[in-house]
């Protein structure tokens, strides 16, 4: 009672509009504006100081224009006429209110929906079940039937980071992610900081999340806001406009018609969950139908995936669209899995691309879960390493910017290298945008190397990162550029496309291109030297130029100029700034002690700082979700635990696991079109790089802990969702636009490649014993004959293997992983190692467990070999 007491004078006390009337209900204090009965505050009874939605920017969102929860949009038609709009948000009329008749708030809307509404509209607030409810009421008052193609609800939530500081943001921000699963659907509101509870919006009564549509509204989107969305319950109409030209949608579009008279109830349920982890278990508990996927809903066409659903209803047809894309099987569960209202499917895929499974239930629901199915990894890898290292290897002799040879962005709708951007980054080999195409190449090269293509690659450090992009020698050595492309039309006078804008600032001069101080870039280079190291360290006759000791020292180079040249953003985790910690690792391995030591000071000066912090990973944005991965694995390193789970955790705020290959593990990016794409926009992008390079921290954490299964979940999406950019013919996008105008992957290859190097670094199988599901396997496929273990790798490495029981980590920095045996009782494992090659006549193996680390150096044959550890 002294809680619900603090929690209702807490909410009084927050910022508010004279007119708003509170409420409460055992779960949520909230208050309505009373000229709309629109949602004005959402806090849990538990943290009364948390608000869901944009209340403290109540002032500023006020008056026409500014969409809430509670608000509607239609389009529909009479007839056989055009699709029109209607809104309750662009001009507000005061609301007619209802007589409450068991609901907390009633009101008739119809007025502020427009004069020529053939509808009237009735919208009620509720408290049932312990959910606070928002329903509405649709009746035809025509003489005619009317047909409903755009039916939704805005889901409006404070994802405002606008004038936050980075603290206040993660304190008072959340992120909604969508489950667009039809009659499954939900949408999860999480908190920045990655702590309870959450916020569920479920469905009330047969209301699908057909499609997550963006609105328009009077708060701009901008890098600090990714704007707000519509649960779209009927989407036909925009299908047949403003989506026509798109990709296949989620869904299929449908729409609703209401005969003279008829009504139609549509609606959502608000409830929290205590926390990110229990989202699954509240949905259970309020019998919604849950899909878990294994190792996702990315399938290879090799591997032998796995879909677990629980459900209310008993399941009564599956249905694959493409027709026989996903062959589904039901196979007995575990007993532990089957005793918690578990069912188990076995997937197997065919084909190429998105593919859509429609489970139907005894009440009639539908249930959609969104798959991607794409080449064995290994297939997939190659035709990347294949396409930047022919279509786009860029060779011209004679180009005025020097950037010969090199790997540029590639054009996919123009099927052209792009070699004039206005973004000069993008044809300039460096940022994000630039460096993306030639890092993926060498990134490939770490599990999967090539001799062809490893020679390139070795040419373009050799001859255009060293000396051209990277200072090669005096004062500044090892400093990197910031593009090798710039703009000076008097010096290339015909050089410039002048259909262009060139006179923005992304339109850099010599003087900045040549600018050393954006640390960003550093990794990236520091990444080709690392390869190439490793390469000739752990293989015969790959990298001729230089020894392993040259790259490494090139590598460490770098290093030490990122500290002494771009310190303003080395104060920043930095993408791929984990590779930073396996130099250093290689340093001291290889008994280079004194460069071992200066590097390890330099990085604990910046692990030092990050300490200081309550979010220890800021960045040159307000807001970021791609330095975290090095934060972490620099506190780990340096033992400092506490802000390593407080970056774990973090990331589970805006990285989420549904039953979609989209958005599981699919870590938050909506601005990097603008910098590294050829649509450019502020657009939720899909499997941006973000989403591989947060699976790495996770996976980590995971084998600290394996029996945590939500963090292996999370990131064996993003490990894989970062596959699904490489089409079949290797071209790599920068990422998906999951706006429903566009569904399509970007033409731009741009950023892509800081998202491969997450994929290729982390790719590994993992065998784990769940409570609930059993043996499982990510990344393979797995055997149970009688205690003992049979285990067929699939991802695209095959030199990693994590045996979750004893927690026991195997690498190959040299040799493939063709199979292991693994026995239960006494945890002996048996690998047989694939047969030599020319170049890798032999396997180097490390063994990590119980805090101990052995290396092992073993002969290959013409045939499997056989190792036990």
């Amino acid at each position: 009672m002294k809680l619900f007491a603090a929690a209702v004078a807490a909410l009084l006390a927050l910022p508010a509009l004279a007119a708003d009337r509170a409420y409460s209900t055992p779960q949520w204090l909230f208050a309505l504006r009373a000229e709309s009965q629109t949602l004005a505050r959402l806090t849990p009874v538990g943290d009364p100081a948390f608000d869901f939605v944009p209340g403290a920017r109540a002032a500023e969102r006020s008056g026409d224009g500014f969409a809430h929860v509670g608000d509607l949009n239609l389009r529909l038609r009479v007839g056989d006429g055009a699709w029109r709009a209607f809104s309750s948000s662009p001009a507000r009329r005061p609301v007619r209110v209802l007589p409450a008749a068991g609901a907390l708030a009633a009101a008739d809307i119809s007025a502020s929906l427009g004069a020529d509404l053939p509808l009237t509209v009735e919208r009620r607030w509720l408290s049932d079940k312990g959910a606070l409810v928002l329903r509405f009421t649709l009746i035809n008052r025509a003489a005619q039937s009317v047909e409903i193609g755009g039916l939704g609800m805005p889901m409006v939530f404070d994802n405002i980071i606008t004038d936050r500081s980075l603290e206040q943001a993660h304190a008072s921000a959340s992120f909604a992610d969508p489950y667009i699963g039809r009659d499954a659907g939900y949408v999860q509101v999480t908190r920045l900081n990655g702590q309870g509870p959450a916020l569920l919006v479920l469905p009330d009564g047969r209301t699908p999340l057909e499609a997550w549509r963006p609105i328009d509204d009077g708060s701009r989107r901008a890098q600090t806001a990714e704007g707000f969305y519509d649960w779209t319950v009927a989407s036909k109409a925009y299908a047949e406009t403003d989506w026509k030209q798109a990709g296949e949608q989620w869904n299929q579009p449908t729409s609703l018609t209401l005969a003279p008279g008829e009504r139609r109830e549509i609606g959502v349920r608000l409830v929290t969950a205590p926390s990110i982890r229990a989202i699954e278990q509240t949905l259970i508990q309020r019998q919604r139908p849950v899909a878990v996927g294994v190792p996702g809903y990315v399938v290879p066409t090799d591997l032998e995936a796995t879909l677990f659903l629980h459900a209310s209803q008993k399941v009564s047809a599956i249905a694959s669209e493409p027709a026989g894309a996903l062959r589904v099987t039901p196979v007995a569960a575990p007993a532990s899995a089957a005793a918690r209202g578990w069912q188990r499917y076995a997937v197997q895929a065919q084909g190429w691309g998105p593919a859509r499974l429609s489970i139907t239930y005894a009440d009639s629901s539908v249930q959609t879960i969104s798959y991607f199915i794409t080449k064995p990894l290994e297939q997939a890898v190659g035709d990347l390493g294949r396409f930047a290292t022919t279509r786009q290897w860029f060779d011209d002799n004679n180009d005025p910017f020097k950037r010969a040879p090199a790997i540029l962005t590639y054009d996919n709708d123009a099927q052209r290298i792009v070699t004039d951007d206005t973004r000069v980054w993008i044809s300039g080999m460096s940022d994000e945008g630039g460096a993306g195409s030639w890092v993926a190449a060498i990134m490939k090269q770490l599990d999967n190397p090539d001799a062809a293509e490893v020679a390139k690659l070795e040419r373009l450090i050799n001859e255009t990162v060293v000396g051209k992009l990277q200072v090669a020698d005096g004062p500044h050595a090892g400093a990197v550029r910031k593009s090798l492309f710039y703009y000076d039309p008097q010096a290339f006078p015909g050089y410039y496309d002048p259909q262009q804008d060139w006179k923005t600032w992304t339109s850099w001069k010599k003087k900045d291109a040549d600018d050393l101080g954006r640390a960003y870039n550093y990794p990236h280079v520091a990444i080709g030297h690392w390869v190439l190291y490793r390469l000739a360290r752990n293989h015969t006759g790959l990298v001729t130029t230089h020894d392993w000791r040259w790259y490494l020292q090139r590598a460490y180079q770098t290093t030490v100029a990122m500290m002494r040249d771009a310190p303003e953003y080395a104060q920043f985790g930095l993408m791929e700034g984990d590779v930073f910690v396996d130099i250093l690792k290689d340093l001291q391995r290889e008994g280079l002690q004194a460069e071992a030591a200066n590097m390890e000071t330099l990085m604990k000066r910046r692990a030092d700082h990050w300490r200081t912090l309550t979010y220890p990973f800021g960045s040159e944005m307000a807001w970021d979700s791609t330095g975290q991965a090095e934060v972490y694995a620099w506190m780990r390193h340096f033992g400092y635990q506490k802000q390593a789970d407080i970056t774990r955790e973090v990331i589970l705020g805006y990285d989420p696991t549904m039953p979609s290959w989209g958005y599981n593990g699919n870590a938050r990016r909506y601005w990097d079109f603008l910098y590294g794409g050829k649509t450019k926009r502020i657009e939720r992008q899909i499997h941006h790089y973000g989403s591989t390079l947060n699976a790495v921290p996770l996976f980590s954490a995971f084998r600290a802990n394996p029996s945590d299964l939500h963090l292996l979940r999370i990131a064996y999406g993003g490990l894989l969702g970062g596959i699904t950019n490489i089409d079949q013919q290797g071209f790599a996008s920068a990422a998906f636009h999951a706006w429903p105008d566009m569904m399509r992957w970007d033409a731009y290859s741009g950023d892509y490649g800081m998202g491969f190097y997450g994929h290729a670094y982390a790719s590994a199988t993992y065998v784990v014993n769940d409570p609930t599901f059993g043996w499982l396997a990510f990344g393979a496929n797995l055997r149970d004959d009688n205690g003992k273990l049979h285990i067929t790798p699939k991802d695209s490495a095959r030199t990693r293997l994590f045996y979750a029981p004893n927690q026991t980590w195997i690498t190959l920095e040299a040799g493939k992983i063709a199979g292991a045996d693994i026995d239960q009782r006494s945890g002996a494992i048996t690998l047989r190692l694939a047969p030599r090659t020319p170049n890798t006549p032999s396997a180097r193996v490390i063994v990590e467990r119980d805090g101990a680390r052995s290396e092992h150096s073993v002969t290959l044959g013409d045939t499997p070999t056989t190792w036990t550890r």
